[in-house]
């Protein structure tokens, strides 16, 4: 019979050590929110044109984009501030009504670009510069943040504080006090998200309004485990 002892040995140390159970913890989360006031603006704007034929429209469009761009350029908009978004030609019909076949009336060509405004205080200026150089269709103004990064770090040093607080009152109440950190992991939260204005089309033939940019919120979510002592 072979010898067992080596394994009962081992079996009996085995028993004897201590199985420890996991730590016991107070889980909380945190949110920060920190509002700043935004300095891009974003400009969506074009020209539409309406013609017998193709050549008419995009010569006529072609044409009165070549001043909407050369009074950007005036206004000292850098090239890379200034991209086309839209482009189309689309053929123009009658609607076809009583039982008659549509018939073709000209085409309509739409050229829209987004102007980047690195200086908010020229958006008035812009706008009236873009109405004044043809543009017919005002397709929204936007505001954001250009470096949201240092707002996103007070947002972030705001949730861990709230998490903080929060872990210090449970622990308060329970009779404990809190002991190390275990984990951090960020939950989440809201960059600065674009708020964008609708303009109407008669915009374009009236005198452009105040605009006021407000401000943007950003936000952080962080969770957080502490150890009980």
């Amino acid at each position: 019979m072979k010898n067992n002892l080596p394994l009962a040995v081992a079996l009996m140390a085995l028993l004897a050590t201590p199985v420890w159970a996991d730590p016991r913890t107070i889980s909380t989360t945190g949110h920060g929110e920190v509002r700043a006031v935004p300095d891009l603006a974003e400009v969506r704007a074009g020209v539409t044109i309406t013609a017998p034929t193709a050549a008419q429209a995009l010569a006529a469009n072609s044409t009165r984009m070549q001043s909407v761009f050369a009074a950007l350029r005036k206004m000292g908009v850098p090239e890379k501030n200034i991209q086309t978004t839209n482009f189309y030609v689309s053929p123009q019909y009658t609607n076809g009504e009583n039982n008659t076949a549509r018939r073709l009336t000209g085409y309509q060509v739409s050229n829209d670009v987004t102007v980047r405004l690195e200086d908010v205080t020229k958006l008035g200026g812009a706008l009236d510069a873009l109405v004044a150089a043809g543009a017919n269709q005002m397709n929204g103004i936007s505001f954001s943040i250009q470096n949201p990064a240092p707002v996103l770090e007070r947002a972030r040093t705001e949730a861990i504080a709230d998490a903080r607080t929060r872990a210090e009152t449970y622990a308060k109440a329970a009779g404990v006090s809190l002991g190390t950190i275990l984990s951090i992991s960020d939950s989440g939260g809201e960059a600065p998200r674009p708020v964008m204005y609708r303009m109407a089309p008669a915009m374009a033939a009236a005198p452009v309004p105040p605009m006021a940019a407000g401000e943007q919120s950003v936000s952080a979510d962080v969770a957080m485990v502490w150890e009980i002592r």
